[in-house]
């Protein structure tokens, strides 16, 4: 297959010209018709979870198992680059952008809200609720959905595309991930319509960020005193102020735009987590984090295993929340997925898989301990975290800071990390979208990047509004990613066969499977022709011998005789 050059993209104006009406024509229909819309989505996603709930279940755990067995195996040698490549940027800065794309706003909207949710209403047959055994249950089902299985999903991805891409040389693009089972056909029309669902599972799966970004300013503004209810109307202004800085953000290219973002949000992030650590109850978070772990890898099996043949009330629980989950960031698996692997190059399996799994598994681990641990422990002091008696998923975190000091400093802090997040995961997917629709180009033009930019924006305003605008807002941000992340099921596992029947004709990979054998050999002759005392040389094969006398005699025959 001949090498794509990336230095001079073309649009694709098929999946580019397609994806981009479709997602007009989305807009337009939420715009003129917005009951009919959230009546849709609402009946399909119900299918969704009913239909293809264990489907989701047994693959996500699938994709655990596997990156971890590539890590461990003889392919985590194999590097996402030429042999002798080196990383292209430093380890702090990959890790703050991979985990600024994959999960920065959900952590934000989550950290506080998901933990005392379950500590008030644990899983169905657990515990007791608001009982000492119910922190250890909320905590690592929170850690469960956020931890190894979300980033499993993403390193499948990301590993099947950088190896393509950066090792053999191909476009960026999903389709490419399917050459070794498909062949030339991948480059056809087949690929052009997995290329297109890549599009549109990224294009709702980040607008669901977006959305959930912009509820949780909302609720600072309102916590604040700086606006009264939330609507529809307010959410879509800061939408679309945000809009226009991410757009800004993303035609500066990854380096500038993304990776300075990255780095400062890490930095307001810790300092957040430090000061919540430091006047919250430090000691009950200590405590909390050990035990935290015990319980995440003793539940695993059990809460892995979970499925609707429990019960109805454990169906509507996965529904709301496991499925949900899994769902959610398989819709976000082809822009996070694209995004690592685009700023992954020049490492090995094995790194990637290191740093991509635990790296934000143990960021998450400390977040939830700090933030989780802190509102739990607020709720059973008996402070006021909760509005109405119910948990708030956009307000917690301010409910939670307005128990310490300088709360109307840190809500703010809140709502400056909950924007540069929501620029930065939306500057990640509008350049991951252009690359997409631009044949695979590893810096798409700005017009296009612009183009998808703008059109998120739009997507994310109709999703909220499908929703209602209020408290409901989140339901068709949540029924829209279920839906566009079924398809996205089985060409995953295609992808993880694909990448598995490929890195087994790897250079590396066979030449090492020759050495082995070929030592093997010499070794077995040598002992049973001399015992333990012989040694190994190198000479050359018979043929090459004979090519080399060969030369040597023509040689003779061109030289001038005395």
């Amino acid at each position: 297959m001949a090498l794509y050059d990336p230095k001079h993209p073309k649009v694709d104006r098929m999946v580019f010209g397609v994806t981009s009406v479709l997602a007009v024509a989305f807009v337009v229909w939420g715009f003129v018709s917005t009951d009919s819309l959230s009546l849709v989505s609402s009946t399909a996603e119900g299918w969704v979870i009913r239909n293809t709930g264990w489907l989701f279940v047994i693959a996500t755990s699938s994709f655990v198992v596997f990156v971890i067995w590539l890590a461990a195996s003889k392919y985590g040698r194999i590097r996402l680059g030429a042999d002798d490549e080196r990383p292209e940027f430093r380890t702090v800065s990959w890790i703050a952008m991979m985990f600024a794309a994959g999960m920065g706003i959900g952590l934000m909207f989550f950290g506080s809200a998901e933990p005392l949710s379950f500590f008030m209403s644990p899983p169905p047959g657990t515990t007791e609720a608001e009982s000492a055994q119910a922190v250890r249950t909320a905590m690592a089902t929170s850690m469960f959905h956020w931890g190894l299985h979300p980033w499993a999903i993403y390193a499948v991805v990301g590993i099947a595309i950088a190896y393509g891409t950066f090792r053999k040389g191909r476009r960026q693009l999903f389709s490419s991930v399917f050459w070794p089972i498909f062949g030339r056909k991948s480059e056809g029309m087949a690929g052009r319509i997995i290329d297109m669902l890549a599009i549109f599972a990224t294009l709702f799966g980040s607008a669901a960020s977006l959305g959930i970004g912009a509820t949780q300013i909302a609720a600072g503004l309102q916590f604040n005193g700086w606006v009264g209810d939330i609507g529809t109307p307010l959410l879509i202004g800061i939408i679309a102020v945000l809009t226009i800085a991410f757009v800004a953000s993303a035609v500066s290219g990854v380096a500038r735009g993304i990776q300075w973002l990255s780095n400062t949000n890490m930095v307001l992030a810790l300092v957040l987590a430090v000061f919540v650590f430091v006047v919250g109850p430090t000691l009950f978070i200590l405590n909390l984090i050990p035990a935290t772990v015990g319980s995440y890898i003793g539940d695993m099996t059990t809460m892995a295993s979970r499925t609707g043949i429990a019960g109805d009330e454990m169906s509507q629980w996965l529904s709301g929340w496991t499925i949900f989950y899994w769902a959610w960031w398989i819709s976000w698996t082809p822009f996070v997925g694209m995004f690592i692997a685009r700023i992954s190059r020049g490492r090995t399996i094995r790194e990637f898989v290191t740093g991509v799994l635990l790296a934000p598994t143990l960021v998450a681990l400390v977040w939830f301990s700090i933030f989780g641990g802190s509102v739990i422990h607020a709720q059973q002091s008996g402070e006021n975290v909760t509005v109405d008696g119910a948990v708030s998923s956009n307000s917690t975190l301010f409910q939670l800071l307005a128990t310490y000091p300088l709360a109307s400093v840190t809500s703010i802090l809140v709502m400056l990390l909950v924007g540069i997040f929501f620029i930065s995961s939306a500057d990640s997917a509008s350049i991951v979208i252009g690359t997409l629709s631009q044949r695979g180009a590893i810096s798409p033009t700005k017009p296009v990047v612009v183009t998808w930019g703008v059109l998120m924006g739009a997507v994310a305003a109709i999703m909220l509004a499908i929703g209602g605008g209020g408290a409901e807002a989140l339901t068709g941000l949540q029924n829209l990613t279920i839906v566009a992340s079924l398809p996205f099921v089985v060409i995953m596992l295609l992808i993880a066969f694909a990448l598995w029947k490929e890195l087994r004709t790897d250079p590396l990979i066979v030449r090492g499977e020759v050495a082995v054998s070929m030592m093997r050999d010499a070794v077995v002759q040598g002992v049973e022709q001399h015992g333990d005392d012989f040694e190994l040389t190198v000479i050359a094969s018979p043929t090459e011998r004979g090519t080399e006398a060969q030369a040597e005699d023509d040689g003779h025959l061109d030289r001038p005789r005395a």
